[in-house]
């Protein structure tokens, strides 16, 4: 098992095929499959959770162009106990796979806690400190829990747009000197609130 970054609650780490039940507890629950861009449905059981999980592994273990050197979906975990209570992600958007987002994901019963928050700021500083210029985050209309944290992270809002799969989306975007320093603080202080993505 691979860990990519760490905060102090958190690790940010590769998806292992035993990871099915709790993956399936963030993609398999409408209420987190509602606000997924692009669309999705909820994954129905947990075969096809692990063979949706194997897949993200085989993607990520192959060689790509120069943005795929940051392309990839982690599972988040608690430090404490190893628990997956989430997913993050880093991937090129369509239409020409020039923008890269970063998206968040929380089971349900982790909502609340400033996870999102924590463990997205440490993975955008990770992309930053590899030579990212800049990462999106696409959110549907109404994800205002989304947006909340979006700007928590220091992200500027720049517009809505049809562009990214074929959605109609409110467009974030993060730059180096955006990252708010206490955004990982304020998440940890239990400040944050429900998370929706």
């Amino acid at each position: 098992m691979t860990t990519l970054v760490t905060t102090d609650r958190l690790v940010v780490r590769d998806w292992e095929p035993e990871d099915a039940a709790a993956a399936l507890a963030v993609y398999g629950d409408a209420r987190v499959a509602r606000w997924l861009a692009p669309a999705a449905e909820p994954v129905p059981d947990a075969g096809a959770m692990r063979a949706l999980l194997e897949r993200w592994r085989a993607e990520q273990a192959r060689e790509g162009g120069d943005l795929d050197r940051f392309v990839g979906r982690w599972a988040l975990a608690r430090r404490e106990d190893g628990a997956v209570v989430g997913s993050l992600v880093l991937r090129t958007m369509p239409p020409h796979d020039e923008d890269l987002e970063i998206a968040w994901q929380v089971a349900p019963e982790h909502w609340g806690e400033g996870y999102a928050t924590e463990g997205t700021a440490a993975l955008a500083r990770w992309a930053f400190a590899h030579s990212a210029a800049e990462l999106f985050a696409v959110i549907r209309p109404g994800n205002e829990v989304s947006e909340h944290i979006a700007r928590r992270l220091g992200m500027e809002w720049v517009g809505e747009t049809e562009k990214y799969y074929d959605l109609a989306l409110r467009v974030y975007r993060l730059r180096p000197s955006d990252l708010l320093a206490d955004a990982t603080a304020d998440a940890t202080a239990g400040r944050a609130r429900p998370q929706r993505s």
